[in-house]
């Protein structure tokens, strides 16, 4: 098994090894050019995004500036937007289902080290997998760190860090980041806490 295998199969690999540094040099050169092109550039920056993505649905929106280690480990669903200064370490897989937002400053960590400094010290780093369901929204500043599974319909609070699982159909907040209370049907009619939708078409 080479680095690269390791690295994808969640084991300790080392990141210099076996074409990982040229693979994120190549992402590198990919993420400046989508980074440096026009705002009105829509049709480059679709094409661009998704080459470097490994897998995209339709609507797929992420502001600049972006960065990510590997692109091709990531892959998105439809209707997905990440604002602006997204960064995603994906040395480990990382699954992300419809309809997703994610606010500025977010940032999705698979990639760590190890706790002690003589293991850390060997070179030796891990990268395990986060996965994030349908239908979620990521507040601002938001970290989540290796491992953590999201569940559908969640939403997470800006300046959290998330470093436990999350199950379906919860608002959670806090570092680390806790579970406030669950998704309700009362919750469609508003659009900010205690303010009604004037609308009819919200639906």
């Amino acid at each position: 098994m080479n680095q690269k295998e390791r690295m994808l199969a969640g084991l300790p690999y080392k990141a210099w090894l076996d074409g990982l540094s040229e693979a994120r040099m190549e992402n590198k050169l990919k993420v400046w050019e989508y980074n440096s092109l026009r705002p009105d550039e829509n049709g480059k920056k679709d094409e661009l995004i998704r080459s470097i993505l490994g897998e995209a649905g339709e609507q797929v929106h992420i502001e600049a500036p972006f960065h990510c280690d590997y692109g091709k480990n990531i892959t998105v669903g439809n209707n997905f937007y990440a604002n602006f200064n997204c960064i995603i370490l994906d040395v480990g897989k990382v699954v992300i289902g419809n309809n997703v937002m994610f606010a500025p400053n977010v940032a999705i960590y698979t990639a760590g080290h190890p706790i002690h400094p003589d293991s850390r010290n060997s070179g030796y780093e891990y990268g395990i997998g986060i996965t994030i369901g349908d239908n979620v929204w990521i507040g601002g500043n938001v970290v989540v760190n290796p491992g953590v599974t999201i569940g559908n319909n969640v939403v997470i609070g800006s300046g959290s860090v998330v470093t436990k699982d999350l199950p379906d159909n919860v608002i959670a907040v806090g570092n680390p980041c806790r579970i406030i209370r669950e998704v309700t049907e009362e919750d469609r009619k508003y659009y900010f806490r205690d303010r009604v939708f004037d609308v009819e078409d919200y639906i």
